[in-house]
């Protein structure tokens, strides 16, 4: 789902909801669309419904437009439950590392999403420094509810030192709904338990591609371990195509994902530099037979620190609606060659040099 369509869907889930809302996002940005959301939330509470909210403190602190102490204290006034995860305190250095960047939302134990959008307006309007916002989000039923719910759970009452969970939490589902894919893995990161589990299931996915692998990512500064899974792919001469933005919300990234793509590319690997606006997608398709939709960015903040969620859909019909996005948005891209490299300045080649060299760390 594209912004538009993620809020407008959304907002409906949230209005049949009866029993509980979960909402667990890297931010909630004090705008339109978060008024919007947290007007509906209150309405839904007014019915009896419960409603938690989560959200990252340096997610929130990151953000142009956070939530300050007066609009926690009003939302918590309309009956919602609103917690920051890891508040920022000194020495402020301690909280740098494993921050919560998952965007996950249950419904009911019923409805789930996850995806790379959090809560902003900008996934619908774009920004004016880098234009229109692309982004990818997902709407799950079924089975795969149920590890979206363990997940927020286990975060909000380790945070909280509540105890919510039971029946009314897990109810029975069917497995495989008619409208949505026929299999989804949910691979979850955490620090501590699962320090490898996307990381390893990119690579692994990578290294089984027979025909091509399509990858989007907005931070492409890939772990040692996606990188030799790429390289592996390419000698065997499975085709990769990679698709990166030309412009960034953040600064210094770009040089250093340009200069790891302009090394793939020499290898064999296509590379196109995405022009229209600001691409925030993290997916991948491998073979047009199973593609994952997540939070993960593919750099070492995301595959080593942070706490991640990524959905792998073991479904023909979703990935190749995402390979016919892939082809769609190469129209507004441009391919990257040695010309196209030669044509960039020494300094912006310099500084993805160092970003380059700073991968552990990006």
């Amino acid at each position: 789902m594209t912004g538009r369509e993620k809020f407008t869907d959304l907002f409906e889930a949230i209005r049949h909801a009866r029993h509980h809302i979960h909402l667990e996002y890297f931010n909630f940005r004090n705008d339109s669309i978060a008024n919007s959301l947290f007007d509906l939330l209150a309405e839904k509470v007014k019915e009896g419904v419960e409603v938690r909210a989560m959200f990252d403190a340096f997610g929130n602190w990151s953000n142009n437009q956070p939530l300050k102490k007066h609009h926690l204290q009003a939302i918590k006034a309309r009956g919602i439950e609103i917690v920051k995860f890891d508040p920022i305190t000194f020495p402020y250095i301690n909280h740098a590392m494993h921050r919560d960047h998952r965007k996950i939302v249950v419904i009911d134990g019923k409805t789930g999403y996850t995806g790379g959008m959090n809560i902003a307006d900008y996934y619908i309007n774009g920004l004016p420094k880098i234009g229109k916002w692309h982004d990818i989000h997902m709407h799950i039923e079924g089975d795969a509810v149920r590890y979206l719910q363990g997940i927020f759970l286990t975060m909000w009452n380790r945070e909280t030192g509540q105890h919510i969970g039971g029946p009314a939490y897990f109810p029975n589902l069917p497995q495989f709904p008619d409208s949505i894919a026929e299999e989804i893995s949910i691979v979850d990161r955490t620090p501590r338990e699962t320090p490898r589990s996307i990381s390893h299931a990119y690579a692994v996915s990578i290294e089984a591609a027979q025909k091509n692998i399509q990858i989007v990512n907005p931070y492409f500064v890939p772990t040692k371990s996606i990188r030799k899974a790429i390289k592996k792919a390419l000698k065997k001469g499975t085709e990769v195509e990679i698709m990166i933005p030309a412009v960034s919300d953040i600064p210094f990234t770009p040089e250093a994902s340009f200069y790891i793509a302009h090394k793939l590319m020499k290898r064999g690997a296509k590379v196109y530099l995405f022009k229209d606006g600001f691409h925030h997608s993290k997916i991948m398709m491998v073979d047009s037979t199973f593609c994952t939709v997540g939070t993960a960015n593919l750099n070492s903040r995301s595959l080593r620190y942070d706490y991640e969620t990524n959905a792998f859909i073991f479904d023909p019909a979703t990935t190749n609606q995402l390979n016919s996005m892939f082809e769609k948005d190469k129209q507004n891209s441009t391919l990257l060659t040695p010309e196209v490299w030669k044509k960039r300045s020494g300094w912006k080649k310099f500084v993805g040099w160092v970003g380059n060299l700073l991968t552990p760390f990006l």
